[in-house]
């Protein structure tokens, strides 16, 4: 049975009293109001889920306060009623946004139809609210991680973007730094986000296929269209479309964009009038467009048109205080995906995170993170689990060579007082480390590490795989130290 608030607002006590009647028996909650400031009072304190309001009241008019309840943005669905319709009244509430009529005497056979109808439509407008705002949540800035400098300075510039009227934006960046969440909060940080977000991808739909899927087409145009067909463009019109990967559009279709931004209109394959569009267009690309522009596989003028606006999305290697935060937000995720208990990760194996380079950068962290939530059983996330690239093993793989421990005096450096005292000692996975006396004055752990790396590479003659092994640790982060120390990849010297 439904138990959905209707307000009714006529000022004629029978009329009041014979729809309650039955609108209760129908399993309605009823309220009522004689007229239309008592109405509009009533709308404001109980937020009625439908009403049915009377054209003519003693005070304000039934258009009046519809007009009211449409200035103040309230969602509620509005029947009017009118034992003497008029025309002029009938199209002016329609046009202000009343959903239907009842004439009276009424007819309570259609009257429950109608009310079903008008409830049914509230329901669905209320849920289609709701998901628009969840895919907000979920595409807005809530899943950009931004903790680095650089980060936090470009999504203080992506605000200021989705706040303007710039009607195209161009955002550049390595595959998986998340081009198309930039574009994502862009638009629903925006003023058309309520209108539709559109996205493509250039790469993936054959060049043949993609001028009628941006702008469509008339039916008879081609021997398979056989309907007329919208395309993107008037699909994304009001809103925002993404054109992922723009740099893979061919020269022809280019010119066609190039006409689209400058004029607001497109023309449907075999149609004969154009048609307007009012729209941004956030266009984003992995390759280096102007280069491509140099190549002459790019246009100038559509690139200078795109670029009003430009984004350029670090990698994550250049802004690695990014990469802590965004391991803890997909570990969260895939708890919940997953249905785990994952407290984090240990510091070995945030270590290797910190220090891999990651060529895939987001994406591939995401990944990496996704593979090592469904393998691993611990409470913390191990380096077993993550990938070979990262941890330069096999999975499973547990290295047990030791640092071994060199002559005499080899084990100098690193500040100590002492180098000649130096003893070795096992730890509980096996390996053995020196025991060493730090100086009085203290030293810098960075300038251990340091001479570690010098160390290890010297007693491999420079081959960094076996130094790396030596170190356990990938090769990848041992280049990065290297990098780092300003050693020679030539070179082990120091």
């Amino acid at each position: 049975m439904p138990n959905e608030r209707v307000l009714i607002v006529d000022d004629e006590k029978l009329i009041r009293w014979s729809v309650r009647r039955q609108l209760e028996e129908w399993g309605y909650v009823v309220l009522e109001a004689e007229s239309g400031t008592g109405g509009l009072a009533q709308i404001r304190s109980e937020t009625p889920d439908l009403i049915l309001l009377d054209v003519r009241l003693p005070d304000l008019s039934g258009i009046e306060v519809l007009r009211e309840i449409k200035q103040n943005n309230l969602a509620v669905p509005v029947i009017m009623i009118t034992g003497d319709p008029q025309l002029d009244d009938i199209k002016t509430a329609i046009k202000l946004g009343a959903l239907d009529f009842i004439k009276k005497p009424i007819d309570f056979d259609e009257f429950q139809i109608t009310v079903g109808n008008a409830i049914d439509r509230s329901q669905l407008r209320s849920e289609r609210d709701s998901l628009r705002e969840e895919v907000k949540r979920r595409s807005g800035y809530h899943e950009i991680i931004a903790k680095s400098p650089r980060m936090v300075e470009l999504m203080g510039f992506v605000r200021k973007v989705a706040a303007s009227e710039a009607s195209t934006v161009l955002i550049q960046g390595e595959s998986g730094t998340g081009k198309d969440l930039i574009a994502n909060a862009i638009h629903y940080d925006s003023t058309r986000a309520d209108k539709p977000f559109v996205a493509i991808n250039c790469s993936a739909i054959p060049e043949t296929l993609m001028e009628a899927e941006l702008f469509g087409h008339e039916r008879g145009a081609f021997t398979d269209a056989k309907a007329q067909k919208k395309g993107l463009f008037e699909i994304a019109d009001g809103g925002t479309l993404f054109l992922d990967e723009i740099g893979e559009l061919s020269t022809y279709l280019q010119a066609k964009l190039l006409r689209v931004l400058e004029n607001q209109t497109i023309r449907r394959i075999g149609g004969v009038k154009d048609i307007g569009v009012e729209i941004r267009v956030i266009a984003a690309s992995n390759r280096d467009l102007e280069q491509g522009v140099r190549d002459s596989t790019f246009r100038q003028d559509l690139f200078y048109r795109l670029s009003i606006i430009p984004i350029f999305i670090p990698p994550l290697r250049n802004r690695r205080e990014d990469i802590l935060p965004l391991v803890e937000f997909f570990i969260e995720r895939y708890n919940f995906r997953f249905r785990k208990g994952v407290k984090g990760m240990t510091q070995e194996a945030r270590d290797l995170l910190v220090h891999y380079d990651w060529p895939g950068n987001v994406r591939e962290l995401k990944n990496a993170i996704e593979r090592a939530m469904i393998l691993e059983e611990a409470d913390f996330i191990r380096p077993t689990y993550l990938p070979i690239q990262i941890t330069g093993q096999a999975p499973g793989y547990e290295s047990t060579l030791p640092l071994t421990p060199p002559d005499g005096t080899e084990i100098v450096g690193v500040g100590m007082s002492n180098p000649s005292a130096a003893s070795w000692r096992p730890l509980a996975s096996g390996r053995m480390i020196p025991v060493l006396e730090l100086p009085k004055e203290g030293t810098s752990l960075e300038e251990v590490e340091r001479e570690l790396v010098g160390l290890a590479l010297k007693q491999t003659a420079g081959n960094q795989t076996h130094a790396a092994k030596l170190l356990d640790i990938s090769r990848d982060a041992l280049r990065y130290k290297m990098k780092k120390f300003g050693f020679d990849s030539d070179s082990p010297e120091m």
